[in-house]
C-alpha cells in the first residue's frame, strides 16, 4: 500500500504540474517556482507534514517536498536559535539535497557531449 499511495500523490502532484504546462502560458521555471512555494505554504499551514506521512515518497520527491523541507527547517531553527534560524533554517535542512544536485549536475556535464543548435 506504501507504494501505492507513493505512486498516487507523486503522480497527483505530476498531472498538476503538466496540465499547468499545457493549459497556462507559465514558462517551466515559473512552474518549478510555484510547486516549491506551493510545498512552502501548505508546510506552514500545517497539510503537507500529513500528505508526507500519507504518502511518503510521493510527496516528498516532487519539488513541492523541496519547500516543505525549507519550512520544516526554518521552523525547527527557530525554536532552536530564535530570529538567526530564518536565514540559517532552510539551507541547513535541505543541504545534502542541494550538494546531491550540484554534484550530479556536474557528472551528468561531465559525461554529457554537447551538439551545436544549428
Amino acid at each position: 500500500m506504501e507504494y501505492l499511495r507513493a505512486f498516487l500523490v507523486g503522480g497527483a502532484i505530476c498531472v498538476v504540474g503538466q496540465i499547468l504546462i499545457d493549459k497556462t502560458n507559465l514558462t517551466p521555471a515559473r512552474i518549478l517556482v510555484a510547486f516549491i512555494v506551493a510545498g512552502v505554504f501548505l508546510s506552514a499551514i500545517g497539510v503537507y507534514g500529513y500528505l508526507a506521512d500519507f504518502a511518503g515518497a510521493g510527496a516528498t520527491v516532487p519539488l513541492t517536498g523541496f519547500g516543505y523541507v525549507l519550512a520544516e527547517g526554518v521552523k525547527k531553527e527557530i525554536a532552536e536559535k530564535g530570529a538567526l534560524g530564518i536565514l540559517t533554517g532552510g539551507l541547513s535542512a535541505a543541504s545534502a539535497g542541494i550538494a546531491a544536485a550540484i554534484i550530479f549536475g556536474y557528472l551528468a556535464a561531465l559525461l554529457a557531449k554537447p551538439k551545436s543548435r544549428s
